[in-house]
């Protein structure tokens, strides 16, 4: 063989093996995150992970001259070993509306959301996807309640969404349609993905007009059904920030001093919930205390809640947001960076004792030339050098917990 010839040879060698390497990349999670008792497991191993928000990415995606932000995003957060983002299914009437109306859909935005779900899996990320929110960005149950009003509907507030049949149908077509869509790019429909790890029923769920948290639990159940109904083969969790209700009195003294109306041991013995989910914003629930003071409510607010996760409720937990605001005045990049060491390492001694935090997802990451989305907690990996360190660390400490753990099992 000649030397040219040998060269050529060489060169498509090296590309088939990219190729492949990246054909293992994009179906590297070619099965579904199950649920074992408290643990995730992907076909038999354990799957623990580090993981991050970035709800803006199908609005971000709808304008093909800013899909570049998503991709790198993902790719950066691939490289910092985070292997789950939480993103929104849903943008309800305004700008880039992916439902403009019930029922009425914007294919752009849509193929925008086929392409964050295409990018994630080429960079080896799962999704845990949103179908609503409780609050008005970006449409959420005030929109609803507008629409069910705009159709001549008797709404009192905005809390009828829980129980009023109509907006229960508008939701329920939503869900519908969200999890029956045909993916433009991977020809996949997301139920049948694998690159979702778990639907959301809603990003938050509040209601003033029961603090019992029984409204809630009764759409709660009627959702979970329906959803299971349509999509069985992915995991399936509420959005709640953990906040506990009057099942369980003794309680409440870890809420950050008032109730939201919802409960965090009934809504989760739900059977059909498969796992757990905490947020935590002690910058701003305890706003007027010290920073000591935050973290140690912080540091309780993850032992509880692993602690009924495991013991009470059998089911893993995800502390699926935290972060620290860098608004207020005195927090500096480095009291940010110190302040995840600190969850981290927390979350990691609960590991280790045998009853941890499954997995954690930052809030939130943000692309370069994103300024109008943030919200003082935006971290840009590619800008922010010791941020991207202290997050990679935890990657790596993740892995390596989810590599004893399947020693254990053998």
């Amino acid at each position: 063989m000649s030397l040219s010839h040998r060269a050529g040879y060489v060169v498509g060698v090296l590309i088939t093996l990219l190729a492949l390497v990246c054909q293992a990349r994009v179906h590297s999670h070619g099965r579904f995150v199950r649920t074992e008792g408290t643990r995730f497991v992907v076909h038999g191993s354990d799957f623990v992970f580090n993981g991050f928000n970035s709800y803006w990415m199908m609005h971000v995606a709808a304008e093909p001259s800013e899909r570049h932000k998503v991709s790198n995003t993902l790719r950066e957060a691939a490289g910092a070993g985070l292997s789950v983002c939480r993103t929104w299914a849903f943008s309800d009437g305004g700008d880039r509306a992916l439902q403009i109306s019930p029922g009425v859909y914007d294919e752009r935005v849509f193929q925008a959301l086929d392409f964050v779900i295409s990018e994630a899996s080429r960079n080896g990320i799962r999704l845990i996807m949103s179908f609503v929110n409780n609050f008005k960005d970006y449409g959420g149950r005030p929109q609803y309640v507008e629409w069910a009003r705009n159709a001549g509907v008797n709404v009192n507030g905005e809390d009828d969404f829980y129980t009023n049949p109509t907006m229960k149908e508008y939701y329920k077509n939503h869900v519908k349609k969200v999890t029956a869509r045909l993916n433009t790019i991977t020809k996949i429909a997301y139920k049948d993905d694998p690159t979702i790890m778990a639907w959301e029923l809603m990003n938050e769920p509040r209601c003033q007009a029961d603090s019992s948290g029984r409204m809630v639990n009764g759409w709660v159940q009627e959702m979970v059904s329906f959803v299971k109904s349509l999509d069985n083969k992915h995991l399936l969790e509420i959005g709640m920030e953990g906040f506990y209700g009057d099942s369980t009195p003794e309680k409440k003294v870890n809420n950050p001093g008032y109730q939201v109306g919802t409960d965090f041991i009934t809504n989760n013995l739900i059977k059909e919930i498969d796992f757990t989910t905490i947020h935590a914003y002690p910058d701003i629930w305890l706003s007027g205390q010290n920073d000591s003071a935050q973290m140690a409510f912080m540091q309780r607010w993850m032992e509880t809640h692993s602690i009924d996760s495991n013991r009470i409720l059998k089911k893993p937990l995800v502390l699926a947001e935290f972060g620290k605001s860098n608004k207020d005045s005195g927090n500096s990049l480095g009291a940010r960076d110190q302040y995840l060491i600190t969850v981290y390492e927390s979350m990691n001694k609960f590991e280790r004792t045998g009853e941890g935090i499954g997995g954690s997802l930052v809030w939130q990451l943000m692309g370069e030339g994103m300024d109008s989305y943030g919200d003082g907690y935006g971290i840009i990996l590619s800008q922010h050098a010791s941020t991207r360190g202290v997050i990679s660390a935890q990657s790596h400490k993740m892995t390596t917990f989810g590599r004893i753990l399947l020693g254990r099992k053998h």
